[in-house]
């Protein structure tokens, strides 16, 4: 390769972007020894024939964060959120990276070593007086960590892609009347007139308590399945080799008792490992505790009463989970609700009432075109009264009365007429470009289902999960 381009100063260039080159090799030792030495596969994930391995994420996140400015990385590093963000990121450029590779090969684009080496002759790089130097080439790449064939290789990978991915840039031309009906239906204003009956204004006294069994028999309290679940924590520090294999060898102890029939206080005892009682939750009001990860509570609540897990490693260590007991979903005891109770039937009862009330003012405004306590305003799409009333204005016919449904009221609701917008050329222009950007989107997604379709994802879960401390 570098020969050729030694040899070929006098032969036509082609920009493309360097954003590839510039990244480090930051945390590689680490992922070499958890999914070399230790695990043998280093598949994350297999995308049709193609593979992303650990290497080839932590490559690319390096990358990733090279690009960012000094407070950006300290913030990321702090930053669980922002730190899943970027690794999520990752794995979505990877994937869709690997789909194309697929999708190029089964197109049979190729892309030759000349022209990857005229694509390398064009980056400013790599010139100095506006010429080729092989001093800078080698230079840039000795301190980007590359190799000419690695180099050479991420180079025609990003070529094929624009081969293949290139198409969907091209905009779609969206014709006027369809700009024009999108201008229209999003200017165009409305003249309405509407009631507030609002529930608060309906006195409905105190309820016996043969009302509110009667509204708790309609209206019951759902408990949600809760789970009785304890744990036993073989510690280690994951990323320590030694200290990764003696937590190992010591979780596989644990284990064989509790398989013996010891129980998982016996067994964490006996193996100076750490016990954790977690009592009664549900899914959605999780104890505090670090090894309660979402994955881990979809875990727990996958599981049946009375068994334990198989051996879970998560930052701290090792876990084994037991669920200890299974308490259904069910209706509340009608005693441990009743003081909510009041004030649901309160609520339920001034609704009742503001119904009828609702109702009469529309019966009038029916029979008799005239609606008590009106307001008359011009609104938009997105201004001018409550958001209940224009979405109801805008999505019935002019002349058309209703009952409107609020959080707290009710709305009678008349739309008079429609005021069609004035003429606005930068309005115009601003949902022609709107509606091009969502078509082409429109395109980009449907491509991308295809590609997902030919070319499914499929995750190595225990590689996977280990990697991101699922």
């Amino acid at each position: 390769m570098l020969e050729y381009l030694r040899n070929a100063a006098d032969k036509p260039l082609a920009k493309i972007l360097i954003g590839i080159l510039a990244f480090s090799f930051v945390g590689w030792g680490v992922a070499e020894w958890i999914f070399g030495a230790v695990a043998g596969d280093t598949t994350l994930v297999r995308v049709g024939r193609s593979e992303v391995t650990v290497q080839d994420f932590s490559l690319e996140k390096s990358r990733e964060i090279s690009l960012l400015s000094r407070e950006q990385q300290r913030a990321t590093y702090a930053d669980p959120v922002l730190m899943n963000a970027l690794n999520e990121r990752v794995m979505s450029s990877l994937t869709t990276q690997a789909m194309t590779d697929n999708r190029a090969a089964d197109l049979g684009f190729v892309v030759s070593d000349a022209q990857i080496a005229r694509e390398i002759r064009a980056f400013p790089e790599f010139q100095i007086n506006g010429q080729f130097s092989t001093y800078a080439f080698d230079t840039v790449l000795a301190n980007s960590g590359y190799s000419e064939a690695t180099f050479a290789d991420i180079l025609r990978r990003q070529v094929l892609r624009g081969y293949t991915l290139g198409a969907l840039s091209v905009p779609i031309q969206i014709p006027d009347f369809v700009v024009a009906a999108a201008y229209d239906a999003r200017y165009a204003q409305r003249q309405i007139d509407y009631s507030v009956v609002d529930f608060s204004e309906f006195d409905v006294g105190t309820p016996t308590d043969e009302q509110l069994r009667a509204f708790y028999e309609q209206n019951p309290h759902v408990v949600p399945e809760q789970r009785t679940v304890s744990y036993v924590l073989i510690p280690g520090e994951m990323d320590q080799p030694d200290s990764y294999d003696a937590a190992y060898e010591q979780a596989i102890l644990v284990e064989d008792d509790i398989i013996a029939g010891n129980t998982m206080a016996d067994a964490a005892t006996a193996h100076d490992a750490k016990y954790v009682a977690l009592g009664t939750f549900d899914a959605d009001n999780r104890p505090v505790d670090d090894i309660l990860t979402d994955g881990m509570m979809g875990r727990i609540f996958d599981m049946e009463e009375g068994l334990e897990s198989e051996l879970i490693e998560t930052k701290k260590g090792f876990v084994i989970v037991r669920v200890d007991k299974v308490i259904p979903a069910h209706n509340a005891e009608y005693d441990s609700v009743k003081n909510k109770l009041v004030a649901d039937w309160k609520r339920n009862e001034q609704r009742k009432q503001a119904y009828v009330r609702a109702n009469e003012l529309l019966v009038d405004l029916n029979q008799n075109g005239t609606l008590a306590g009106k307001k008359t305003v011009t609104v938009t799409r997105a201004d001018g009264a409550p958001l209940d009333v224009l979405n109801a204005a805008f999505n019935s016919e002019i002349g058309n009365n209703s009952i409107v449904n609020g959080a707290n009221e009710f709305y009678v609701l008349h739309i008079e007429k429609e005021i069609m917008p004035k003429s606005d050329e930068k309005k115009f222009t601003a949902i022609r470009a709107e509606l091009e950007s969502v078509a082409n989107q429109n395109i980009v997604d449907d491509y991308n289902e295809f590609l997902m379709r030919e070319y499914p994802v499929e995750i190595n879960e225990k590689v996977f999960n280990r990697f991101f401390e699922q």
